[in-house]
C-alpha cells in the first residue's frame, strides 16, 4: 500500500478523517511554506480564493482536492503540472436545497410576510404558487438535477436547457429531454420561473443578460445558485427596479455585494450571501471524497472528479 501524506486545512477535517492506514496527515492552510517538500493530497481552505494556489509553487504536489464544484479562475492560479479535482458529489444537495428554498420564499410571499412580521400587521394577500407554474433548469450537471429531483413533488412543469441538447436521465433514472442553449430564448420566453446552475465558463458569463432577461414573461422569478457573472447585474437591476421581473439570488456580481449597491434597494429581490453549498451537509461528504481519494491513490488509481489534468 502507497504511503501518502496530505495537507489539510483545518481541525475540522483532521480531527472527522481521524487516522487511515499508511496517510500522514499535516495541517496547511497555504498560510506559509509547506510542511513537506512533496504533498500527495492537497486540500486548499474552502474560502480564501484561487490565488491561494499559486503558493504551490516549487512544491511537488499529487493532486489539489478543491473543495468547491465550480473552479473557474483556477488555471489561473495553479502552477503548471499539478491535478486538480473539484468537489462534484459535496454541495449538489445543500445548493439544490436553497434554491427551492428561495424559490418557494419568493413564490409564497414570505419576504413581504416577514417585514408585516416585524411591523406587528396581518396583510392577508394572494401569492403565486409552484404547483402548475413554467420552471426551466438553465444547467442539467449535477446541480440541476439535483434541483429538478426536488422539484418533483411541487407539480410544476419543468423544462431542462444546457449547453448540449439531449436525452439525459434525471436522478430517478427516467429519460428526460435536454434542450440546447440555442433554444435559450425561446425557453425562458415560456418560464414563469428560471433557476439558473450553469457552471462559469466563457460561454455562460454573461449568459442571461439583457435580451434573455427582456424575453421573460412579466413577473417572471430568476433564481441564481450558479454564479454571478452568469447574469448582467446593471440589466437585471433594471429589470427589478421596473418592478417587471423579480429575482431570488444566492449569487451576484460583484461579491461579496457591496452594502451600497441598488441590489439591496430592490424590493422585488431576495438575496443570500453565497450561501448555497455550506451547511451541515458539506463536512461529512468532504471527508468522504477525501478518503475516496486517499484509496485510489493508495491503489494507484485514477483521482475521481479530475477537472485539470496539470
Amino acid at each position: 500500500m502507497r504511503e501518502l501524506v496530505v495537507s489539510l486545512p483545518d481541525e475540522g477535517l483532521l480531527e472527522e478523517l481521524g487516522e487511515i492506514p499508511g496517510v500522514e496527515w499535516v495541517a496547511w492552510e497555504l498560510d506559509g511554506p509547506a510542511p513537506r517538500a512533496h504533498l500527495d493530497i492537497v486540500v486548499p481552505p474552502y474560502w480564501g480564493g484561487a490565488e491561494l494556489l499559486e503558493r504551490l509553487d516549487g512544491t511537488s504536489v499529487g493532486l489539489v482536492q478543491w473543495q468547491s464544484i465550480g473552479y473557474n479562475g483556477v488555471d489561473a492560479h495553479l502552477p503548471a503540472g499539478i491535478p486538480l479535482a473539484n468537489a462534484a458529489t459535496v454541495h449538489e444537495a445543500s445548493t439544490a436545497e436553497l434554491a427551492l428554498a428561495l424559490l418557494l420564499a419568493a413564490q409564497r410571499g414570505i419576504p413581504e410576510f416577514v417585514r408585516d412580521g416585524e411591523a406587528h400587521r396581518w396583510d392577508l394577500r394572494t401569492f403565486p404558487s409552484v404547483a402548475d407554474r413554467r420552471v426551466l433548469i438553465v444547467g442539467y450537471g449535477g446541480v440541476g438535477k439535483a434541483i429538478d429531483a426536488r422539484l418533483a413533488g411541487f407539480e410544476a412543469h419543468v423544462t431542462r436547457l444546457a449547453r448540449t441538447a439531449r436525452t439525459d436521465r434525471d436522478l430517478s433514472g427516467n429519460p428526460v429531454e435536454v434542450r440546447g442553449f440555442d433554444r435559450l430564448a425561446e425557453s425562458l420566453a415560456e418560464a414563469e420561473i428560471a433557476i439558473l446552475a450553469v457552471p462559469l465558463t466563457p460561454e455562460t458569463t454573461g449568459l442571461i443578460d439583457a435580451a434573455a432577461l427582456a424575453a421573460m414573461p412579466d413577473g417572471a422569478l430568476l433564481v441564481n445558485v450558479a454564479r454571478g457573472r452568469v447574469v448582467d447585474t446593471a440589466a437585471l437591476v433594471r429589470e427589478l427596479e421596473s418592478g417587471r421581473l423579480r429575482a431570488a439570488l444566492d449569487v451576484t456580481d460583484p461579491e461579496p455585494l457591496p452594502a451600497d449597491h441598488p441590489l439591496w434597494s430592490c424590493a422585488n429581490a431576495l438575496i443570500t450571501p453565497h450561501a448555497g453549498g455550506d451547511s451541515t451537509a458539506m463536512l461529512p461528504r468532504v471527508v468522504d471524497l477525501i478518503r475516496r481519494q486517499v484509496a485510489r491513490m493508495q491503489a494507484g488509481e485514477r483521482p475521481e472528479n479530475l477537472v485539470l489534468e496539470g
